[in-house]
């Protein structure tokens, strides 16, 4: 039996002083970044071999017979039509002319919430978004929900907080270059009328931590009261733009409804030009990365090199596989899984759930916090769970959808307009619980609060997170406590809102609500105080990022205990010199194994609810077990004293 591990540990650094260090510092001095990321580490290592996979399965089928209409050969086609250069660049910026010249003929605001709308049909996001997910107060039913939108930079601190500075200087300047490219008149006055008009939206976007609150953000109204929120919105032409179905919007979720009444004043307040560049600009902005060369490079220059240091743009065939993903993922992903994934990896990942979820009930019911009332309601929730592995047992039909070898714009249209279409036909139906958010070749989970749903794809089953024929120490601590991680989600600051049922209720007692916000809110002060590695000028946004960080400590707490129901039976050997909970914890540290470029670490620490991959490891402070494993004193850099240690689960 192998012991799993993979790291080479750091003999400069002492586990007892930085457990991310020990394991990983020896990787992070000895691996450079590649030029085309602006982050690298262990995710993005099995990112990259799922891409490789996904490659050789997508160029297999561009160069394939496969007849007309299947999945492979739409596979091929898509990726055949990016790929497709020579067409790419004679074509230059004309594909975008006729859409920027229809903007340029607008009359009136009604006109332009009409074209929004219908953009947003094509793929194109303007100042409002919407997507389609169960209603949180009635899960059984699908509903839309509307979030703010239309900002060009990562969020709206960037349109006002100091730091940011440079970053809006040459912001502006690459408005003004993007323009010249798409042969938009009077380049710097487009540049300084959509700057303008973005800074108003970005003073009606709510920020970051509000935008995360459940409660907050679940604002339900119908379409006449969606009319008075935002009067001078055109809401009818906006819907019919749109082309969805009667009754489609009768009855919406608004996340942040003084943004659209924010929205509907700036619509009176900035001249009706002001709002075609900017609506222009929407158009450029998602289709350059389809346009001629130039275009493409520029696009880059400031998204990858400006806001994330990012040297390198990616491959083409690595771009054209990533738009296959986003269109058709699905179709890959039947194809990835029958090359990929054994179904004894299925198999040994049901076990460990089934392990983690047993942990979860065992904790749940000594936990000296929590009142029998709210113990009962957790309880039932977990009972509620349903775990999904590896790949959906219902794949997405794609054989309306039209994709044309020759035809780049047209086929990430009509994908848009497919996918959209799927979107507004489910509103008001009931759920259908057998989807999936993600592609079996994507390298990530998540947890679902109103499916009350934990999805494990294919592609992050592999080592470090999960090795079939390693000892458990290690699986527990790698994927065990990412298991755990999804499941916490359940019952973490905002999913703790959500019942066993996927419904935004209130099922704590209140005591219990505080007793838990009390811990959180000491979680959340720890990680003010800590820095991303790559950036340690600046501290975490602990009140940003409470909630994986509750995710993480739950994880590992309970990724620990569900290790301990595994050897009840059959106690752990040394392996490679270390104890099995030893193991367990270094497992969990080689997971967040990465590094960040500086100004791609300071981006994420503005938008991400993440925390960084050291501080994530280096969670494992607040566990005893830690302490005792590796006989951790005071004085050593990875010691908190007992009353300091937060344990939630």
């Amino acid at each position: 039996m192998r012991s799993g591990l993979t790291s080479t540990f750091d003999s400069e650094t002492r586990v007892q002083d930085d457990l991310f260090g020990f394991v990983n510092n020896h990787w992070v001095r000895s691996t450079e970044i590649p030029d085309d990321r602006a982050r690298y580490g262990t995710f993005d290592a099995l990112r990259e071999a799922s891409e490789a996979a996904v490659r050789v399965i997508i160029e297999r089928a561009a160069a394939s017979d496969a007849e007309p209409g299947t999945g492979e050969r739409k596979v091929g086609d898509l990726f055949t039509s990016f790929m497709n250069t020579e067409s790419i660049e004679a074509a230059g910026a004309d594909p975008i002319q006729p859409r920027l010249e229809q903007i340029r003929g607008l009359r009136s605001t009604s006109q332009l919430a009409g074209l929004m709308g219908e953009l947003t049909r094509r793929g194109v996001w303007s100042a409002i978004a919407f997507y389609v997910t169960a209603d949180a107060k009635d899960p059984d039913k699908y509903i839309a929900y509307l979030t703010q939108s239309g900002l060009g930079l990562p969020d709206e601190s960037y349109y006002r907080e100091d730091k940011y500075a440079e970053v809006r200087e040459k912001y502006q300047g690459h408005l003004e270059r993007m323009a010249e490219l798409a042969r938009v008149p009077d380049p710097a006055d487009f540049a300084r009328c959509v700057f303008a008009l973005e800074t108003r939206l970005a003073t009606h976007h709510w920020d970051v931590v509000s935008t995360r609150d459940a409660l907050k953000t679940y604002n339900k109204h119908s379409f006449a009261e969606l009319k008075d929120l935002a009067p001078e919105f055109d809401w009818d032409a906006w819907v019919s733009g749109i082309g969805a179905p009667s009754g489609a919007f009768a009855d919406v979720v608004v996340g942040e409804p003084s943004y659209l009444s924010g929205l509907s004043t700036a619509l009176v307040d900035h001249d009706l030009d002001d709002w075609k560049a900017w609506l222009s600009w929407m158009v450029i902005s998602d289709q350059a990365a389809y346009l001629h060369q130039d275009i493409v490079d520029e696009s880059f220059a400031f998204n990858g090199r400006v806001l994330s240091g990012t040297p390198k743009l990616k491959e083409r065939w690595k771009r054209g596989v990533a738009v296959v993903e986003s269109c058709i993922g699905e179709v890959v992903g039947q194809l990835y899984v029958d090359e990929h994934f054994p179904p004894r990896a299925k198999e040994r990942m049901e076990e460990l759930v089934a392990n983690l979820i047993e942990a979860y009930r065992r904790d749940f019911e000594s936990l000296e916090w929590m009142s029998p009332a709210t113990r009962e309601r957790a309880l039932g929730k977990l009972a509620q769970f349903t775990p999904k592995i590896g790949y959906p047992d219902k794949w997405r039909d794609y054989c309306a959808l039209e994709i044309d070898a020759d035809d780049l714009l047209g086929n990430l249209a009509r994908s848009a307009e497919f996918e959209l279409n799927r979107q507004l036909g489910r509103i008001g139906q009931p759920i259908d619980r057998t989807e999936w958010l993600m592609t079996p070749q994507t390298v990530n989970a998540y947890y679902h609060p109103m499916m009350n749903e934990i999805v494990f794809p294919a592609a992050i089953l592999q080592p470090p997170f999960f090795d079939v024929d390693a000892d458990d120490a290690v699986n527990y601590g790698g994927i065990g406590a990412v298991i755990g991680h999804e499941i916490g989600h359940g019952f973490d600051d905002q999913g703790s809102r959500f019942d066993g049922d996927g419904s935004l209720t209130d099922w704590w007692t209140p005591e219990d609500r505080e007793r838990f916000e009390e811990r959180a809110q000491k979680l959340i002060d720890q990680f003010d105080q800590e820095s991303p590695a790559d950036a340690p000028d600046i501290k975490v946004n602990g009140e940003l990022t409470v909630g994986e960080n509750i995710g993480d400590l739950g994880g590992l707490t309970i990724g620990y205990k569900a290790y301990s129901i595994a050897q009840e039976e059959n106690p752990a050997p040394e392996l490679d010199g270390f104890t099995g909970d030893q193991r367990f914890f270094l497992g969990w540290s080689q997971v967040w194994c990465g590094k960040a470029r500086p100004d791609e670490a300071k981006r994420l620490i503005a938008i991400d609810p993440h925390a960084p991959a050291n501080c994530r490891a280096n969670v494992a402070r607040n566990l005893r077990e830690f302490h005792e494993a590796f006989d951790v004193q005071p004085g050593d850099g990875m010691y908190l004293a007992p009353e300091d240690q937060v344990r939630i689960f």
